[in-house]
């Protein structure tokens, strides 16, 4: 009953986010317009009757907002679902995307895109650049990790905090020697505060088939997410091959956040507070958990990228700043609720 009013209050919720973000904007348009230019492009002719639509408003719905809104809603499920698989895989609530090395590897990627210039020469070779070191930073952890032979929890996490403090270094090393520099040192500065303006249907491309394929291998590994919390050796009673699902694990999340993160910046808490927020009220049976998870953080950040175009417009606020003052209180509060309990 608990899941089933869940996803009764949380679909509706989804949609109205999507409906508005499409619909909402410096042109407002109705959701009849809004559904007359989606249906124009996914209905067949002839299909259903349709009344016409002015060029404008179908281009404004169809080729600025609506592959915005998709962004926002692959980029949350992303964030949300490797979320909950490394809390399950690090044993630990406050786990987040980031301690794997990948988003700050995904952060030196782009500014090396922006100090070369790279970024300026297509519309996916940020996100490219950031996506490769992402999974660069990724290796090298794992190289680290398993210099003995074997791989740990705690040398996971320990060679993901080394190789994110170089990553942020070196990172920070490169915006401070071109920070006279302005347009250069702005574009990196507003990449790392996160942000969707501009995003179109090649940034749905680059992030959607991946973002699905670790939903898919995420889901296939629920049962082991489900006894991983346990530890390493009632896992492997319970039939796990634990490093071989350690792996597997540390690759689905790398493959979620890195190209979440490639396409939206950092975007911080939403890994952290939507697997906390959905396990108080689904549970922790990742087959329930995954899912909900990743239908929460696509609503989640559809509604903050919402929040972020319209408190100020027609300037946008970063979605960074706008996920970190909306979920940062709702952690507070999830962690205050968990204390009474």
């Amino acid at each position: 009953m608990r899941l089933r009013t869940f996803y009764v209050v949380l679909i509706p919720l989804m949609l109205l986010a999507a409906l508005a973000g499409v619909a909402i904007g410096t042109t407002p348009l109705s959701p009849l317009t809004v559904a007359q230019a989606v249906a124009h492009h996914l209905v067949p002719d002839g299909l259903v009757s349709l009344t016409p639509i002015t060029g404008v408003e179908d281009t404004i719905v169809w080729l600025v907002r609506f592959p915005r809104v998709l962004v926002a809603a692959t980029v949350g499920a992303g964030l949300a679902v490797a979320g909950a698989v490394m809390q399950s895989l690090f044993r630990n609530p406050l786990a987040e995307p980031g301690l794997a090395g990948v988003g700050p590897g995904a952060v030196l990627g782009a500014v090396i895109a922006f100090v070369t210039g790279v970024a300026g020469k297509s519309v996916v070779a940020l996100p490219l650049s950031a996506a490769a070191a992402a999974f660069g930073a990724l290796l090298v952890v794992y190289a680290i990790a398993t210099r003995t032979g074997r791989m740990s929890t705690q040398a996971l996490l320990l060679a993901g905090l080394a190789v994110g403090a170089f990553c942020t270094a070196i990172a920070s090393f490169l915006l401070s020697i071109n920070i006279v520099t302005w347009q250069v040192a702005q574009d990196i500065v507003f990449w790392m505060m996160g942000g969707l303006e501009s995003r179109t249907w090649a940034h749905v491309w680059l992030s959607a088939p991946f973002v699905v394929c670790g939903l898919v291998l995420t889901m296939l590994h629920a049962r082991t997410l489900d006894v991983m919390p346990l530890g390493e050796y009632k896992a492997a009673t319970l039939g796990v091959d634990v490093g071989a699902a350690r792996r597997v694990l540390l690759v689905t999340s790398a493959l979620l956040a890195g190209a979440s993160i490639a396409v939206a910046g950092l975007v911080g808490f939403v890994g952290l507070v939507v697997p906390h927020a959905v396990r108080a009220v689904v549970g922790s049976r990742h087959r329930v958990l995954v899912p909900a998870c990743g239908a929460s953080g696509a609503t989640f950040l559809m509604l903050c990228d919402l929040i972020a175009r319209t408190v100020r417009p027609p300037a946008e606020v970063r979605l960074g700043v706008v996920t970190a003052m909306v979920g940062a209180p709702l952690f507070v509060a999830l962690l205050l609720r968990s204390t009474r309990a």
